[in-house]
């Protein structure tokens, strides 16, 4: 019965703390994509490059803070925005 419960215990535990480092590991995959992309895309406007910079030190910003919800969201939007471009529209 001991067994069962201490097992339960971890499993527990290891579902609960997955999430965070899941969040952590896409808000760095995030940034790691922009940069790929930024030194694949070419020339881009000065204003563009100027904002996707300004985003992307904001969504580093967060995520030394430890806000990884926020690095997310501002990455993700990055990534969008880079994908439009890539695809010819602004």
């Amino acid at each position: 019965m001991k067994r069962i419960a201490i097992s339960g215990l971890f499993l527990s535990a290891a579902l609960l703390t997955s999430p965070v480092f899941a969040a952590d590991d896409l808000c760095a995959a995030n940034l790691q994509k922009i940069d790929d992309m930024m030194a694949t895309a070419g020339a881009t406007s000065e204003a563009l490059g100027d904002s996707i910079k300004t985003h992307v030190d904001d969504a580093k910003k967060a995520q030394a803070a430890g806000n990884d919800k926020d690095c997310i969201a501002i990455t993700s939007k990055v990534l969008e925005r880079l994908e439009k471009v890539e695809k010819g529209g602004q």
